[in-house]
């Protein structure tokens, strides 16, 4: 009698599988399956508007990290750290690849952390157009000011001003310019299939 068997070699372990919610967004043709320097860039300062909003942001991200089951590529906080040095606009530029599916994670936990944030972040956009049309100082509003403030903190302490992309940025002024549009973007993200809209803004111009 013979008896045929298929056997698996002791040390081989089964391709893991990647959190279904990755597969939401749509896989974009890019060379090397890598990031374009715009796309890490975006990515990174969304996440540094939602440190602004939020005093444990990067606590957050790791947070929802976990909940979301995407510990398995944002596995801890070095590795959280070294994604977002990718961005070539930081001080502490890693110069590494970010991968589609890193860059799915961060987008995915921005937006989640978004539509958290919606009433808060809906708010501040009406507040600073109110106090914009009637030409009164942004200071005036404490939570917009609170804002602003550790936005230009997290900024200036983070990206690399002698970067020539960076230096229309040099004043206060234009970095609560970019703060506020990073505002309507957050909230952009909590609209309906706002995460796949917004996933897709992040390669527009770059995908064959």
């Amino acid at each position: 009698m013979n008896i045929s068997a298929s056997l698996t070699p002791y040390n081989t372990t089964p391709p893991q599988s990647l959190p279904m919610i990755l597969d939401t967004l749509p896989e974009p043709v890019v060379e090397g399956q890598v990031c374009p320097r715009k796309t890490r860039l975006q990515i990174d300062l969304i996440l540094l508007a939602i440190e602004a909003l939020e005093l444990d942001g990067s606590e957050a991200i790791l947070v929802f990290s976990e909940e979301l089951d995407l510990k398995g590529v944002i596995k801890d906080r070095v590795n959280l750290w070294r994604m977002r040095s990718s961005n070539p606009m930081r001080r502490a530029y890693a110069r590494r690849p970010l991968s589609i599916m890193e860059a799915k994670a961060l987008v995915v936990i921005a937006c989640y952390i978004a539509r958290r944030l919606t009433v808060v972040i809906r708010q501040l956009l009406i507040v600073y157009q109110q106090l914009n049309e009637k030409q009164i100082p942004l200071e005036q509003n404490l939570r917009l000011s609170n804002y602003l403030e550790r936005f230009r903190v997290h900024f200036k302490s983070r990206m690399n001003p002698r970067r020539s992309s960076l230096l229309q940025l040099t004043s206060d002024a234009k970095i609560d310019e970019l703060a506020i549009s990073l505002l309507g973007q957050l909230l952009f993200c909590t609209g309906t299939a706002g995460m796949q809209r917004f996933w897709i803004s992040l390669f527009d111009g770059e995908v064959e």
